[in-house]
């Protein structure tokens, strides 16, 4: 392995490590959502209200850090926002107890990840270029699905012995742990362009390319189906292993929910050799289709055997994130080095956006559905997922036809 090739894996080492520990906090509010709605006296919507502020203070952030590593460098963006993700998550600990504070907290946490999700890829495609760079972004991105496993896991682990407060504040230390590895790790470096990109970022030349828009709405559908099954995915499993009394669970729901994300990380580094292979485009379509339709076999899922329910929930999982890497690193590869920054918080915010609607959506048909019976209507709830895909691949497959 030459110079080169070794200080391209250190680089992409070090992110996807930064990117796990910043995410320690993530999915600690879907793991626990179970006990905290009973406890604050929430229905559906509400919890679901909860979940999405995650994703609504990323959305509203990120145009503005991800952005702004077009003029200055992504790690010194990177290290600041942890602090950002440390104070939802310690905040959540000490001030959260009901639906408002909650959600206050959950978005701050979502601004802390908007500045360090994004602006990793761009640390990394600013230190890492050549015939491998879009490996190495299907690399970091698959870590999105290992920081949430391991969130989970670290979530139900230590909540098993501690209240959930001490569960959160425990945390909270992932984030700083990230900056120092980022901090410590990585030189600093000036992005390409620097001198010549703006201060504030320009979104107008990055929308009127359509390949690009194309990319930024599917990952908007691709985002809403998957935070919308991530923030509900433990409370499902909860629900199935009640509704299913022909054998006792082997594996509790936040186990099961880790082990789940972590298929979605083969998933998503194959599903982008296969896009290379036999078509970008027609690869994205053909999976959007078929988690559309899996959605629905998922949520009906919930009174067949348990282990049954959580093989069918894995392999509609992959299938959602089997077309991840493919579209960022589609998007990255459509868009000019100059204004990478830009599309990517442009792209960040119609996908983050849309997972902040996901799980709102999803609680308020849980809701409305209830007096059909919780079976059917957790059947609906899923059916909402896949909907979006579903139009997407239509769409593109009719303009491509």
């Amino acid at each position: 392995m030459n110079a080169d090739h070794t200080h391209s894996f250190r680089v992409v080492a070090l992110l996807c490590l930064a990117e796990a520990l910043g995410m320690t906090g993530f999915a600690a509010y879907p793991a626990l959502l179970p006990m905290l709605s009973r406890e604050w006296g929430m229905n559906g919507g509400e919890a679901g209200f909860v979940s999405g502020a995650f994703f609504f203070g990323y959305m509203l952030t990120v145009p503005l850090l991800s952005g702004i590593t077009d003029r200055v460098d992504a790690r010194r963006v990177f290290a600041a926002s942890c602090g950002l993700a440390t104070a939802g998550t310690a905040g959540f600990a000490l001030l959260a107890d009901g639906m408002a504070s909650g959600a206050l907290c959950q978005a701050l946490a979502g601004a802390g990840l908007a500045g360090t999700y994004m602006p990793g890829l761009k640390a990394l495609t600013d230190r890492v270029a050549g015939q491998h760079q879009a490996r190495f972004i299907a690399f970091y991105t698959s870590t999105f699905g290992i920081g949430t496993s391991l969130s989970l896991l670290g979530t139900g682990w230590i909540s098993a012995t501690i209240p959930w407060r001490w569960t959160f504040a425990v945390l909270a230390f992932g984030p700083l742990l990230a900056a120092l590895v980022v901090l410590l790790g990585l030189k600093p470096q000036a992005p390409h362009a620097a001198h010549h990109a703006p201060w504030l970022p320009r979104i107008a030349p990055v929308l009127r390319q359509s390949e690009i828009r194309g990319y930024m709405l599917g990952y908007a559908v691709h985002c809403w189906e998957l935070f919308g099954l991530r923030s509900w995915m433990v409370a499902f499993i909860v629900f199935a292993y009640g509704a299913s009394r022909v054998s006792s669970p082997a594996i509790s729901a936040t186990e099961a929910a880790a082990l789940i994300n972590l298929v979605g990380l083969p998933a998503s580094i194959l599903g982008n050799e296969a896009a290379g292979k036999i078509g970008r485009l027609r690869w994205i379509v053909c999976i959007m289709a078929a988690s559309g339709v899996l959605c629905w076999i998922a949520g009906n899922s919930s009174t067949w055997p348990w282990w049954l329910m959580l093989a069918v929930l894995a392999v509609y999982f992959m299938t959602v994130m089997a077309d991840s890497a493919a579209l960022t690193a589609g998007l990255i590869q459509a868009t000019p080095i100059a204004q990478r920054g830009a599309a990517m918080g442009v792209y960040s915010l119609l996908g983050f956006g849309a997972g902040c609607l996901a799980p709102l959506i999803f609680g308020i048909t849980l809701d409305a559905a209830r007096s059909y019976g919780d079976s059917l209507a957790w059947t609906l709830a899923f059916g909402t997922l896949g909907i979006g895909g579903l139009v997407w691949s239509i769409s593109v497959r009719r303009g491509t036809g």
